[in-house]
């Protein structure tokens, strides 16, 4: 007897996203124009530290430069995180990557579950797989009727 001793998996939850126990809303948090202008801050205030100790301003100026910047470099990190969440929110229900031709590993489990209990992803009892006549070749290999008429040559001429 092989008792599996990990407990089972609870399903990925479907609904909203939460966030301190609420759902997930873009409209509560920063934006991405916040982002921007936080970045914009950051990037000057990092070109400005160095540069206030190379032109001998006073001590306590590059001192608050640099708490300046390690406090900006939260506040920035948490809005990051914040935003990619609501990215993650967003693609939540899609499964689908957008730039994709094929299905994803997701549709083929979805496809195939049904399939393999004996039921077809409508709900219809599966066919059974019957083997193609041994005298006709798979439709694969099959020539179709344009392949037969650029093979045989003009008639009538």
């Amino acid at each position: 007897m092989t008792d599996d001793p990990t407990p089972p998996r609870r399903p990925p939850p479907t609904g909203p996203v939460q966030y301190k126990g609420e759902d997930l809303e873009a409209a509560r948090g920063p934006g991405l124009g916040c982002f921007r202008f936080q970045l914009v801050v950051l990037v000057w205030l990092i070109i400005l530290t160095p540069l206030s100790v190379v032109w001998n301003w006073p001590p306590a100026v590059s001192a608050a430069l640099l708490f300046a910047v390690i406090f900006l470099l939260l506040v920035t990190g948490q809005t990051i995180i914040f935003l990619l969440r609501l990215v993650a929110a967003d693609r939540r229900g899609r499964r689908r990557p957008l730039g994709s031709a094929t299905r994803t590993v997701g549709e083929l489990e979805d496809a195939a579950a049904p399939v393999e209990a004996g039921r077809s992803p409508a709900g219809t009892p599966a066919p059974a797989d019957e083997p193609a006549p041994a005298d006709e070749p798979p439709a694969a290999d099959r020539p179709s009727a344009a392949d037969e008429s650029a093979k045989s040559p003009p008639q009538g001429s």
